[in-house]
């Protein structure tokens, strides 16, 4: 699974109060929302009126495709002209394969690719000699 990130840091000119300047994030983020299908949060600058840090999220299972998407919605933000980019940055993370999922090729899951099932036998004594049961008759 690939994460993407991006962080677009924003200096919104003319705002005179915290409404103002939520105003325009919240239009920012619902156009970039609808356009670019990514997930959009507010995550600096909350308590200033001219400064908003946004974060764009997206998953995908290309690199490529995801920094795409992440690159288009900053470019997006720019072209939308609501606010002044001073900053923007793209992260990508590869995130391995969660335990107990199978890998392309594997299809039953247990990491051998052979597709049988192993099954483990489930009396609790395996290797044991000598244990509390009577010797078979």
């Amino acid at each position: 699974m690939i994460v993407g990130a991006a962080l677009v840091e924003l200096h919104v000119h003319g705002s005179r109060s915290l409404k103002d300047k939520r105003g325009v994030v919240r239009s920012i983020s619902q156009r970039v929302r609808n356009r670019c299908h990514v997930s959009v949060a507010e995550v600096g600058g909350q308590g200033t009126w001219t400064r908003a840090l946004l974060g764009f999220a997206t998953v995908g299972n290309d690199a490529l495709v995801v920094r795409r998407a992440l690159e288009r919605a900053v470019e997006f933000v720019e072209e939308l002209h609501l606010a002044e980019v001073v900053a923007s940055d793209v992260e990508i993370l590869r995130m391995p394969l969660a335990a107990g999922l199978a890998e392309p090729g594997d299809a039953d899951g247990d990491g051998d690719g052979d597709g049988d099932e192993e099954v483990e036998e489930a009396d609790g004594d395996e290797g044991e000699e000598g244990g509390d049961d009577p010797p078979p008759r």
